[in-house]
């Protein structure tokens, strides 16, 4: 049986350029190049059908390492609860007070580009604050 070694998470959205961006600074992702014979993003999606510009958008881990981030514009808005969230490991080895400050620091700096805190979950051991991004996915600080 074969291994998948890479995978893509996809986004479904209303802007994906927009919600990409705040991923990339939320996670230190970058946008990679534009395709061959384009000099910007931009230009490439000027030569798409009027219909499809502005319609997806990607990011990626600089080191190769992490999945890349897909984003999709869908004509539907989010409704539900997430069946599937990112988990951003900020606390990864930390435990306590520690990791709960390191959470709260990291909390502190994804507010100000757009994200929403939803709630602590904190036992006095373990912990993660659930938050929403800019189109109100949910992912977890943990």
């Amino acid at each position: 049986m074969v291994s998948i070694k890479q995978f893509q998470v996809t986004f479904d959205c209303a802007e994906p350029e927009r919600l990409a961006r705040f991923w990339c600074e939320v996670l230190g992702y970058v946008v990679p190049p534009p395709p061959e014979g384009f000099a910007s993003w931009d230009e490439f999606d000027r030569s798409l059908p009027p219909e499809d510009q502005g319609s997806r958008f990607a990011c990626v881990d600089p080191s190769g390492v992490g999945p890349r981030l897909f984003f999709q514009r869908v004509p539907e808005g989010k409704v539900v609860k997430n069946r599937v969230h990112l988990c951003v490991r900020v606390g990864t080895g930390l435990v306590g007070e520690e990791r709960l400050a390191a959470l709260e620091a990291e909390c502190a700096r994804l507010v100000p580009l757009g994200a929403v805190r939803q709630r602590l979950l904190y036992d006095g051991h373990d912990s993660c604050i659930v938050m929403q991004d800019i189109e109100g996915n949910e992912f977890c600080i943990d």
